[in-house]
């Protein structure tokens, strides 16, 4: 069974805007070919389309407008829709960070995948069995 992950939005930017992301790359190819499985919810989708939407920073992105939609597409393909129904905030110190630890109990998800551990693993809140891990940190034990 594939590990259940949430994908935090600067994984998923960081894999379309630098050739040198191969850890961000490599998480997001193993969503691509299902061996994770990405969960995801109306938080985490906006916030997805929010940022493929801008084009400022997407403008250094080795990829063009069409290939990163292409992309973006791909991924949601392999996402499961998650519904949140209990919100368990306050909880980070970012509170946009929240929705990503709700999506992950709700999901029963193994670990958020993010290159900000520091914020997100600093909640008041401890769930056990739920890793928070870099791309290197989860490549390197899954």
């Amino acid at each position: 069974m594939a590990s259940r992950v949430v994908v935090d939005t600067n994984v998923l930017v960081g894999a379309v805007l630098s050739a040198s992301a191969s850890d961000n790359r490599e998480v997001v190819r193993r969503c691509l070919n299902r061996r994770v499985q990405p969960i995801i919810g109306v938080a985490l989708f906006h916030e997805y389309e929010e940022l493929f939407e801008r084009p400022e920073p997407l403008r250094r992105s080795p990829l063009t407008a069409p290939e990163r939609q292409e992309l973006f597409e791909a991924f949601l393909s392999v996402c499961e829709w998650v519904r949140v129904y209990y919100l368990w905030r306050p909880n980070l110190p970012d509170e946009a960070d929240n929705h990503l630890i709700e999506l992950a109990i709700a999901g029963g998800a193994d670990v958020i995948i993010t290159n900000n551990i520091r914020d997100v693993g600093l909640g008041e809140l401890k769930f056990p069995g739920l890793g928070i891990v870099t791309p290197k940190q989860f490549l390197q034990t899954h």
